[in-house]
Formats: C-alpha cells, sequence, structure tokens
C-alpha cells in the first residue's frame, strides 16, 4: 500500500503512460518515495505497484499466492527479531478491551453473501488494578501480518519471517475497569490506511488514552491485512488478489466502494456505541454487539464492557483521525455525519482515479469542505507536502469554512505517522528490515522526534477543539517542534 499512496498510485496509473520498465534492483530494493493512499496493490501493473517493485514484474502481474491461517515462523522464536513500543506520555494507564460489531441488514461489499461484521478495540483511561499488559496483535493477525499476504511485507516491504510481531507487547492491561473520575471522555475513533490492521498505530492511541481518551480503532474487514474474529477466525484482505487489476473504471469502482464502506464503518461504530451507553455497556447476545479478542475478554465472557467503561463514553465529543486512507474516511464521515465534531487526516489524499458524474475526480468532502475543524498533517513523500501541493487538498482548504491548519514533518515519509516509525528502526538493527525499505517507509527524520511531534500535534488539535484545552501549538510554527513545517 505504502510504496506512495493507493490513491495516488492508482490514479497516476490510470492518467499517465507506463514508462519503460525499471533497471532489476537488487533483492529489497524499491522505488524510492512511497505513494500515499488506498492500496498499491491496485496500481496498474505497467505503473509499477509495490508487488512489482518488491518482488519483480511476475508477482505485479498476479495475485499473491494464499497463506495458511497461521502460519509457520521461519525459524526458532529465538531467532526473530521483536520491537517494543514507545510508552505513552499522559498521566493515566490505559485498558484496553475488544468487541465484535455485526451489521445484520448489511451485505459485506466485499463478500455479498455474508453479512457485515467489524472488530473494534476500545482504548482508555483505566483504573490502576494490575494485569496483564495486552498484545499488540493477537497471535494468529501477528503471524499472518508478517507473511508475503500481510502488511507487513505486502504495504512494509519487510522480509518475511524475519519478524516475532507476537512479542510486541502494549503499555495498556487487558480489560481494566475504566477511570471513573473525571466524569465522560472525549471518544476519538481512528481509521487506518487500506491495507493496515487497527493494530498499527498503537503507539498513537496508547498516547492519546493515556491523556483520557477513549479511542476506537476500526479494522475494516477484508480491506485490513487480517481481522481476527473471536474463536480465532482470520480474514484476510482481499486485495492482494487484486494485484493484477489493469481495467481503470474498475479501479476507480474498487477506491470508491472502499471510502463508501468505510464510512459505513463508521457510522456503524457509532451506533453501536450509542447503544452501549445507553445500555450502560451490555451486549446484545441476540446479534448485533459482542464480545471478541479472541473470547478472552471481559465482553466476550460476561457480555459487557469493561466496569465503568460505557458510563464515561461521552458521545457528544467525538472526533476522529486517520492514516492514509483513513485520513481521506475521517473527512468523508464528518462530511455525512454530524456526530463528528473534528477530525485530522494523516497523509490521505482525497481524490479517486477517474472522475464521478460531477466532472471531479475529489472527494464530496473535498470538493463541499467541512464545516468542523481539520488538520491536515502531510509529510515529504514525493507526492504529499502541504495543500498547494496536492490539488485534493488544495480543494479542500479552500472550500472548508471551519477552523483547518496544514503542517508537514520534515525529513518523513507515508509510513511515518504510523508504528513503522518507531518498530522498523529496531527492526533494522536487528537485520530483520533492510535499511533502505527503512528509509522508503519512514523517510531520514528523527523517530523519536517524528513519534513527539505526531502525538503532540494530534492532542494538541482535539484538546483544543474537544475540551476547550488549547495550549497554542496550533497558532503557527513552533520552536518546539522545528520539524513540523507550517503550511499557511
Amino acid at each position: 500500500m505504502h510504496a506512495s499512496s493507493p490513491f495516488a498510485a492508482a490514479r497516476n496509473a490510470v492518467r499517465t503512460t507506463a514508462p519503460p520498465p525499471a533497471a532489476p534492483q537488487p533483492p529489497g530494493r524499491r522505488t524510492t518515495g512511497r505513494r500515499r493512499g488506498l492500496s498499491a496493490a491496485l496500481t496498474l501493473v505497467a505503473a509499477a505497484t509495490v508487488l512489482g517493485s518488491v518482488a519483480g514484474p511476475a508477482a505485479a502481474a498476479a495475485p499473491v499466492p494464499a497463506a495458511s491461517p497461521v502460519p509457520a515462523a521461519a525459524g526458532a522464536a529465538g531467532d526473530l527479531a521483536t520491537a517494543v513500543l514507545p510508552a505513552p506520555t499522559g498521566p493515566f494507564p490505559v485498558g484496553t478491551s475488544s468487541l465484535r460489531l455485526a451489521d445484520p441488514g448489511r451485505p459485506d461489499p466485499w463478500h455479498p453473501e455474508r453479512t457485515r461484521e467489524l472488530m473494534i478495540s476500545l482504548w482508555y483511561p483505566a483504573a490502576g488494578t494490575p494485569g496483564p499488559r495486552a498484545p499488540q496483535m493477537t497471535p494468529s493477525a501477528a503471524a499472518h501480518f508478517g507473511t508475503p499476504r500481510g502488511a507487513g511485507s505486502f504495504n512494509y516491504g519487510l522480509p518475511p519471517g524475519r519478524t516475532d510481531w507476537s512479542a510486541t507487547r502494549t503499555h495498556a492491561r487487558q480489560d481494566a475497569p475504566a477511570l471513573r473520575a473525571g466524569g465522560p471522555r472525549p471518544v476519538l475513533l481512528y481509521s487506518a490506511g487500506l491495507g493496515d490492521p487497527r493494530t498499527w498505530n498503537t503507539g498513537l492511541v496508547e498516547d492519546l488514552a493515556s491523556r483520557g481518551y477513549v479511542v476506537v480503532t476500526v479494522d475494516h474487514t477484508y480491506e485490513a491485512s487480517e481481522v481476527e474474529f473471536p474463536g480465532g477466525r482470520l480474514a484476510e484482505s482481499v486485495f492482494p488478489d487484486l494485484a493484477g487489476l489493469q481495467d481503470p473504471a474498475a479501479i476507480d469502482a474498487v477506491l470508491r466502494k472502499a471510502v463508501r464502506s468505510r464510512v459505513d464503518d463508521v457510522r456503524l461504530v457509532l451506533d453501536r456505541l450509542t447503544a452501549l451507553r445507553a445500555q450502560d455497556g451490555q451486549v446484545q447476545v441476540q446479534g448485533e454487539i459482542r464480545g471478541g479478542d479472541g473470547g478472552r475478554s471481559a465482553a466476550a465472557d460476561g457480555g459487557v464492557l469493561p466496569a465503568g467503561l460505557a458510563g464515561v463514553l461521552d458521545l457528544g465529543r467525538v472526533g476522529m483521525v486517520g492514516h492514509s486512507a483513513g485520513g481521506f474516511t475521517a473527512a468523508q464521515a464528518i462530511h455525512d455525519d454530524p456526530r463528528i465534531k473534528a477530525g485530522v487526516n494523516l497523509d490521505g489524499t482525497m481524490e479517486f482515479p477517474l472522475p464521478d458524474s460531477t466532472g471531479s475526480t475529489f472527494g464530496s468532502a473535498a470538493r463541499d469542505g467541512l464545516d468542523a475543524p481539520f488538520l491536515l498533517m502531510g509529510t515529504d513523500n514525493p507526492d504529499s507536502g502541504g495543500h498547494q501541493q496536492q490539488p485534493s487538498w488544495e480543494a479542500f482548504w479552500q472550500h472548508t469554512r471551519g477552523w483547518h491548519a496544514d503542517v508537514t514533518l520534515a525529513g518523513s515519509r507515508h509510513g511515518s505517522y504510523t508504528d513503522a516509525e518507531s518498530l522498523l528502526p529496531q527492526l533494522a538493527r536487528q537485520d530483520a528490515a533492510p535499511a533502505a525499505t527503512v528509509t522508503d517507509d519512514i523517510g531520514t527524520v528523527r523517530p523519536e522526534r517524528a513519534v513527539a511531534a505526531t502525538r503532540a500535534y494530534v492532542a494538541s488539535f482535539f484538546d483544543r477543539w474537544l475540551r476547550g484545552r488549547d495550549d497554542h501549538l496550533l497558532d503557527g510554527p513552533s520552536a518546539r517542534f522545528p520539524e513540523m513545517r507550517w503550511v499557511p
């Protein structure tokens, strides 16, 4: 997905004549500058998809071979690289719990014979009860993430079988009681980039929860690399099988369907959170909301959320942040659903490959703008930058009536706003990630500074618009974070 962005990749492939084939590159080397947006798996073969860059033209022309549901790791567990997430910086300990949501009246857009179902995780300030730290990914999801069809390899170019993804722990306690002191808390929704699982920005999500937010991460089933449901059932992404898609109209239709589906998912989550809040966390046994996390959480076993969590949900103060296609989703969801009051787009284009019936390639959020406050956060990716460099962002900028700002993280690449920024350099030091791949993914910005800046700007934005706390970081250029260029 991120060898630039999906939307950008597909858009450019549709609009331009393919260049001559690139000269072969050594294993592990790819074209620099990952395109931003929806999955690069949908890029035309002639335009060098991520698959083509990693595995050669033959791989780009055909779907990625299927992986076993729980693939075996290459080598003994002790030989595999491991990585540690950065600690949250807020004053509160963090808890987490997962839920399965289903929408009986909505066929799944990717498998219409099935009912649409999602997995979400809630991250929240927790009471100081000791308990086990939750893993970043469940074992089956972690095993798949590291296969050729998983996001680690497919989206980020990491060699399969080199990393023990199941070893990464969060700083959150599984199903810890929610901290009731302080009253209701603002709720933030998080949507990942196409192909990335909901777990792939845990560092940012945990930090926001430690600052006093309830953060709900959403897996968009059959788009995310993998989604594990209760009982260990694993739903894999459909996008590796679309790697050879070449018809421009078909590519455009897939991307538009993805955005529509994502917005519908977000609205389902809001509906179900509202129901949970009204029912004080009780889960409907007959169908629509059930506990997840492989059947291990209190929500799954007891039919309720962790103690106190439903009561602290303030659904009158809802914000949304997303990376890549998730950033587009955040803007579009705010456009379509007034329950979301503020949003952040982490390096996601808001443009489709082909024009719609209005004659525009832009999503309606970009064409119409928003009344809500919104923060654009770009990177130094060749096809990113400030709004003046991106047609869809410029349209959004001109049409948005609410407060809006635009910053660019200097020296960054498309993956810099994800857990790739903190985890990949650790893997490189253990020879589990080629240095050139890491540079393609996250650029040259110092990882600890990128993480600190991303956390600070996202938190400052939501503090200002959902909590009425203004630290003035978003008033203009800041000496605290010279890495962040202010785009007027």
